[in-house]
């Protein structure tokens, strides 16, 4: 195996151990062992867990956000709300080690790359595209921002319930997510009034 192979291999198995066992009980030992190297190996390409730690997490981000960019780039109005959670939905499918990783806490000296700083972009671009839009129909767009994090974050609570259920499918998760997200956008009252 070339050294780049090996990397490879030792990145998917720290992914692995890390998604089973957390940060904090994942070892260095068990992640060679499967790998079937010895710890040094392991030391010599990451230096230690946390750097295999921090190389795991920043594909997983990259990932996830390249997947939730481009949905938010590509469409228009409530095809790219549905495009966002389905996005979402779809990364907890297919990379579901990825997302245990992310949505665990993640060792105090990680601020960055973390998935609530993913969450926080995601709001910045959602609260930037509602801006606009709001804009446009009369609505207080300095009011976008508190709107874009209910938004992420009903997404991003249903995507971490799913990540059990996977029932119903993630088509069926994202239309009922959109049906209430948009249906709850398209009729937004202007001045809304607590206990009204």
């Amino acid at each position: 195996m070339t050294g780049t192979q090996r990397r490879e291999q030792l990145i998917e198995i720290g992914r692995t151990v890390f998604a089973e066992r957390g940060y904090e009980a994942a070892s260095i030992e068990e992640i060679a062992a499967r790998a079937q190297v010895s710890k040094p190996v392991v030391y010599e390409h990451f230096g230690g867990k946390e750097g295999l730690y921090a190389v795991v997490v920043d594909r997983e981000m990259s990932k996830l956000l390249e997947m939730i960019t481009s949905s938010l780039t590509q469409n228009r109005s409530r095809i790219r709300v549905e495009r966002v959670a389905l996005a979402l939905l779809t990364y907890v499918e297919e990379r579901t080690d990825g997302f245990r990783i992310l949505v665990r806490d993640s060792p105090v000296a990680a601020a960055e790359g973390t998935y609530s700083s993913l969450l926080n972009e995601a709001v910045r671009q959602v609260g930037h595209i509602l801006a606009g839009d709001f804009a446009r129909r009369g609505l207080d767009p300095e009011l976008a921002p508190l709107y874009a994090q209910a938004l992420v974050g009903m997404v991003a609570t249903t995507a971490t319930w799913w990540l059990d259920e996977r029932t119903p499918s993630k088509e069926v998760v994202a239309a009922h997510l959109v049906n209430l997200c948009w249906n709850g956008l398209t009729n937004l009252e202007a001045d809304p009034q607590f206990g009204g």
